[in-house]
């Protein structure tokens, strides 16, 4: 890593999520449904380089902190990010990420005949693999990976 050093400005109250895989920022925002019309300040690094990752991505967003059900988005698209919980400009809480063992009405199963499709029955998926990501719906056994699930998250 150069001598070089990244300014970006702190934030009073608010979440940082860092080591986003690279280019996956974007995808984030989405997921957490940021369009950038809210009031609240948003910062966004992409490609900055990372021991851990080589190159990662990070986002600040200010007055916001997650839902456990949005630290759960965050962790199926962009599973070795870690969330920093800033109060009066300190971290107060950080941790990583984790993919639970099992995803609830997060996604919807993409198997038309499913009884979650014709029901009104919360999708249930249980995680067969984190890396790479593949869910298994608990009702037909009908299997999603990693894309799919980013393409229902970003709708």
């Amino acid at each position: 890593m150069s001598n070089e050093s990244l300014r970006v400005r702190r934030i009073k109250e608010g979440t940082v999520i860092d080591h986003i895989p690279a280019g996956l920022a974007l995808t984030v925002m989405q997921i957490l449904g940021i369009k950038g019309k809210e009031e609240n300040v948003i910062a966004m690094v992409m490609n900055v380089e990372s021991e851990k990752l080589g190159k990662k991505d990070i986002l600040k967003i200010e007055g916001k902190e997650l839902k456990p059900e949005e630290v759960n988005k965050v962790a199926l698209v962009a599973p070795t990010a870690t969330i920093n919980i800033i109060k009066d400009y300190a971290v107060v809480k950080k941790f990583r990420v984790s993919i639970p063992d099992e995803i609830r009405g997060i996604i919807s199963c993409p198997n038309p005949t499913c009884i979650t499709r014709r029901e009104q029955i919360e999708p249930r998926f249980k995680v067969i693999s984190r890396n790479p990501l593949k869910l298994q719906c608990e009702y037909c056994g009908t299997y999603v990976n990693r894309e799919e699930v980013i393409q229902q998250l970003v709708k």
